[in-house]
């Protein structure tokens, strides 16, 4: 069944989006509102239960105890895109990576930073998928479904968790 919830967060509405099975909860999606690709709830029923796990992990990031997210996630997205998001979830927390080198880690050649960024650009779990991590070659904030703004905000709630 296709469900969802919303969350508030220091980074404005959460729009959380799952599947909900036998075994629980596939988180969907994570999306801010106002970002680029706010996904719209359709048929899906208000079901906020299922996602107390997903909550209380977002809540504990938030609050700087948490640096990593143990989730069931559906699968999407092609080959590429899969192998782009893995590079992306290996990315430590509180540390910052250029498209170049995911382009690296996936054994793409470097004129593949443009498809890697679509990849990228594409990451359905903003936030538990940290593509807020992945920065321009001169470490600039570039593209961010959720704003640049919010990016920041990402960043330095990480940085700050860090050094703590």
């Amino acid at each position: 069944m296709a469900v969802y919830a919303t969350m508030n967060s220091p980074v404005g509405e959460l729009l959380l989006t799952g599947e909900l099975g036998p075994d629980g909860l596939a988180l969907d999606s994570v999306s801010m509102s106002g970002g680029k690709k706010t996904p719209a709830v359709g048929d899906r029923t208000a079901a906020p239960e299922a996602f107390t796990e997903v909550i209380a992990q977002l809540n504990d990031y938030f609050a700087g105890e948490r640096t990593h997210f143990d989730l069931e996630y559906t699968t999407g997205g092609t080959d590429f895109q899969r192998r782009v998001w893995q590079a992306v979830d290996e990315i430590p927390y509180g540390t910052t990576v250029g498209y170049g080198r995911i382009a690296e880690r996936i054994g793409a050649s470097r004129v593949a930073v443009r498809a890697v960024g679509t990849a990228i650009g594409a990451n359905p779990l903003l936030i538990v998928r940290p593509c807020h991590r992945v920065v321009g070659a001169n470490g600039a904030l570039t593209g961010y479904a959720g704003g640049l703004d919010n990016k920041r905000v990402l960043l330095d709630l990480e940085y700050a968790g860090r050094t703590a």
